[in-house]
């Protein structure tokens, strides 16, 4: 005959069991996920396609651009004047370590050409600020995100 303490323990044991397996499960659940949104990510930045834009063809005014990887998400204002690029604002650029990268548009503005050299350690966040540029410039995009 069981006793009711030995009942307790068992109904606890049960309480227990199910919540470690819910932890259990809905890790599993975020890390698949997270893999999932990283490969992705990967293929993203793998196919976006740095172009310049011929800023003869760019009337003068304020254009906006963005591009977003899941991992990286970019948004810049562009003001073209006469034909050259007068500013350049990151107005928001979410990364993990790509923080460097905030560095690019002065680059940009410098050389007057979208395809500068990214900068060393933030490969990503700098090819998916370019591609944010030349959406701005272009209205176009060389990646596609549904």
């Amino acid at each position: 005959m069981q006793t009711n303490k030995n009942k307790k323990v068992s109904k606890n044991m049960k309480i227990i069991l199910a919540v470690v397996s819910v932890i259990i499960i809905g890790a599993l659940v975020f890390g698949i996920n997270y893999y999932i949104t990283y490969l992705n990510y990967k293929k993203d930045v793998a196919a976006i396609q740095v172009q310049n834009v011929d800023l003869n063809t760019v009337e003068d005014g304020e254009y906006f651009g963005d591009c977003n990887v899941d991992l990286i998400r970019v948004q810049v204002v562009v003001v073209v004047k006469d034909h050259v690029i007068t500013d350049l604002e990151l107005v928001e650029h979410y990364n993990d370590r790509g923080g460097a990268a905030n560095a690019l548009p002065a680059k940009i503005l410098a050389e007057q050409r979208i395809d500068v050299d990214a900068v060393s350690g933030a490969t990503s966040s700098s090819k998916v600020i370019q591609e944010a540029v030349y959406n701005a410039l272009t209205g176009e995009r060389t990646i596609r995100k549904d």
